[in-house]
């Protein structure tokens, strides 16, 4: 993470950390065997000069950042929260694998304590009891998050905001690898909404970029900043 210009100041060393082996069948449905469980992360393992960010990005696992401490962040922080829930929605099952719940209570108060909030379309069906994505996504905006964006992989995105749907293509490439897809989606999506780009510009960037790690294997592979704004570009007619 130093390597790429990350500040890992307040870094925690802890004797477990988190970690899956993953399996895809066919049509890239994707199982979940539990590797690792990492500690909780407590409100006292975020230094404070963090909390001065613009934007906090909370990516779960499994669990590992709970409901409190995300409570202790929004009432430190003044920065918008940004949460991944893909952790939130997971529980260890029967040998050790995973399998997602999903709880209306949990979901309507992370609404109240985030900014953005985006689930994948399982995860968003899941957390509001609903199948159609789109209303998904509106119930999300409805119980408090101020953004709602909802990942459909091959199908693109949905991004809600009050009252407005914003539907977000996907740059078509031979997929080999979605792992950190969503990951890759989020990080592009917060560049450009930080730099007061529309909510349609910050979909199309972020959905290009995803786009990128899908069609490669693993995490370390080059992310270039002109192949994206090219494959904005093409997404957005030309």
């Amino acid at each position: 993470m130093a390597k790429y210009g990350v500040d890992i100041r307040g870094a925690k060393v802890v004797s477990s950390t988190g970690g899956f082996r993953l399996i895809y069948d066919d049509r890239g449905n994707r199982t979940l065997d539990v590797l690792g469980v990492s500690e909780e992360i407590h409100r006292e393992d975020i230094p404070d000069e963090f909390l001065d960010s613009r934007m906090i990005l909370l990516g779960p696992i499994l669990d590992e950042i709970g409901l409190e401490t995300i409570r202790s962040i929004r009432g430190r922080s003044k920065a918008e929260v940004f949460l991944d829930p893909q952790g939130l929605v997971r529980e260890i099952g029967p040998e050790g694998r995973i399998r997602e719940v999903g709880d209306l209570g949990k979901t309507k108060t992370l609404c109240g304590l985030v900014d953005i909030i985006k689930p994948n379309e399982h995860e968003a069906r899941l957390m509001v009891d609903h199948e159609d994505p789109f209303m998904a996504a509106r119930l999300l905006v409805q119980w408090g998050a101020k953004l709602a964006v909802v990942t459909l992989a091959e199908r693109g995105s949905i991004i809600a905001k009050g009252r407005n749907m914003i539907r977000i293509l996907a740059y078509e490439i031979l997929a080999k690898d979605p792992t950190g897809a969503g990951d890759t989606y989020a990080g592009a999506f917060i560049t450009k909404y930080l730099e007061g780009s529309n909510l349609y510009h910050c979909g199309l960037f972020a959905s290009a970029a995803a786009s990128i790690k899908v069609e490669n294997t693993g995490p370390d592979f080059i992310l270039n900043l002109g192949e994206v704004n090219r494959r904005m570009k093409a997404l957005a007619g030309g």
